[in-house]
């Protein structure tokens, strides 16, 4: 089967950037007070479920996994970009991270406590969320948990260079209401969200949703 060209783009992207990204931004935190009170609130919601294992898709640099991991939940991360999988392996040695797609995760159905999807399904086309959300939904258990951060909006933003390197990297901004329609559809019920309003040099809110698997 042929790769979708946005899934080819995206990893070869991230590919060409992430020496820069990692001597750029060598110890930036997870975002900003609200995203890490959101990503306490998933971590507390898996334990309080009986734990088990979680998985972030489209995990970077690992900075995310890693502050799960440091909140006590038992995680792994998954990424398209080899070199980005690299770079994360190398900073966050004692975490097992992997290549993958969210859009098809090696992972058996209802295998996971919970799923995070931290600012990565933007460079997935909104139309195509649909079936993303219902790969979520195959891997989470009944009644486990997902969170979904994103940058809100209804442009996306493309950039053709990034960092003297040539890219086609596409980021979709998000309606929280879209998404979590969708959420819905995909047999998730969505218990809270959160919009905040930019900071420093965010140019658009962002937004984060808190979601159970249906039993």
């Amino acid at each position: 089967m042929t790769e979708p060209t946005y899934l080819r783009d995206t990893r070869d992207g991230y590919d060409k950037i992430s020496a820069d990204y990692a001597e750029r931004f060598p110890t930036m935190l997870v975002d900003g007070p609200l995203g890490r009170a959101m990503l306490t609130a998933f971590a507390e919601s898996v334990q309080a479920a009986g734990g088990g294992p979680v998985v972030e898709v489209g995990s970077g640099a690992g900075r995310v996994t890693a502050y799960l991991d440091s909140l006590g939940v038992r995680v792994s991360g998954v990424d398209l970009s080899p070199a980005m999988v690299a770079l994360a392996r190398r900073d966050h040695p004692e975490l097992r991270f992997e290549e993958g797609s969210m859009t098809a995760l090696d992972l058996p159905d209802g295998s996971l406590a919970g799923l995070v999807a931290w600012y990565s399904v933007i460079h997935v086309p909104p139309e195509l969320h649909p079936g993303v959300f219902a790969e979520f939904h195959r891997v989470v258990a009944p009644d486990g948990h997902l969170l979904v951060g994103f940058q809100v909006g209804d442009a996306p933003l493309s950039f053709t260079e990034a960092w003297g390197h040539a890219v086609s990297l596409d980021f979709h901004r998000l309606s929280p209401d879209r998404v979590t329609d969708a959420l819905e559809k995909a047999g998730f019920t969505v218990g809270a969200r959160l919009v905040r309003e930019p900071s420093g040099d965010e140019k658009v809110p962002q937004a984060y949703l808190l979601a159970r698997r249906r039993a």
